[in-house]
């Protein structure tokens, strides 16, 4: 399908190698050919629990973006009991995508608060195809858009054994990262939505419509192999976005 695309496809790399080990700073595409300012966005795209978290925190530092997580900001509505929480906290609960609109909502907001010298990074959406148009219509165009690829089995295994201290927001995983023993172990606990069955509902949703949207970000895409050290896809994206931002500099 992508054969004459220019999409990149990222492999493995061999472990070890130092996270954003470049001694040059990203390619510069803070003008057009008509000299007007353009605002740096990307997209990072994954199934729950692939990662995106993690990658995020080191890509908003090297490119001056603002996170914005979806998942994040619904999990606070949710919290707080408004109107959007009551109706996205069940839809998620079931393992269902949350509805286009309230999705939007969120990502409406949340964008026009970026600063006007800082760009932005989506995590969470698109998740479909009508929400990528609905970006495009809210102007938003990333630079790059970043796939993180784990295996189903993998997933699972990550998700159901994760655990969220409530008063810090840390996340833990009973086997790969257990929180300290005590006061800290006493208070974590399992999201509603972090079971297998769950998981598998959403999965089974994710792969029908991650293709569709992979299309529609042909000429920007990224693939990386998540199930590796995070230091490895961390530098994989890296090299793969300036890539990116170098052509698009040259254009």
């Amino acid at each position: 399908m992508f054969a004459h695309s220019n999409r990149m496809a990222i492999g493995l790399a061999c472990a070890g190698v130092a996270a954003w080990g470049y001694s040059h700073s990203p390619p510069d595409i803070s003008h057009s050919h008509a000299d007007k300012k353009e605002k740096l966005g990307f997209i990072i795209a994954g199934a729950p629990a692939s990662g995106k978290g993690t990658q995020c925190k080191a890509i908003s530092l090297r490119y001056n973006v603002k996170h914005i997580s979806t998942g994040d900001a619904l999990r606070a509505q949710v919290k707080a009991k408004t109107d959007l929480g009551v109706k996205a906290k069940s839809f998620m609960d079931k393992g269902d995508l949350v509805p286009d609109d309230l999705v939007m909502s969120i990502v409406k907001a949340a964008t026009e608060e970026v600063a006007a010298d800082e760009g932005y990074l989506l995590d969470g959406v698109p998740r479909t195809m009508p929400q990528a148009r609905m970006l495009r219509e809210l102007g938003l165009n990333p630079s790059a858009f970043i796939l993180l690829n784990v295996p189903d089995e993998i997933l699972v295994e990550r998700i159901t054994g994760r655990r969220i201290d409530p008063v810090t927001g840390e996340s833990y995983h009973v086997k790969f990262f257990p929180p300290p023993a005590g006061e800290i172990a006493a208070r974590v606990y399992q999201r509603s939505d972090d079971t297998e069955e769950a998981l598998r509902t959403r999965l089974v949703k994710f792969h029908e419509n991650v293709a569709a949207v992979k299309g529609f970000y042909e000429d920007v895409m990224i693939e990386v192999d998540g199930n590796q050290a995070k230091d490895v896809v961390q530098k994989l994206i890296a090299e793969g976005v300036d890539r990116l931002l170098a052509k698009k500099a040259h254009a």
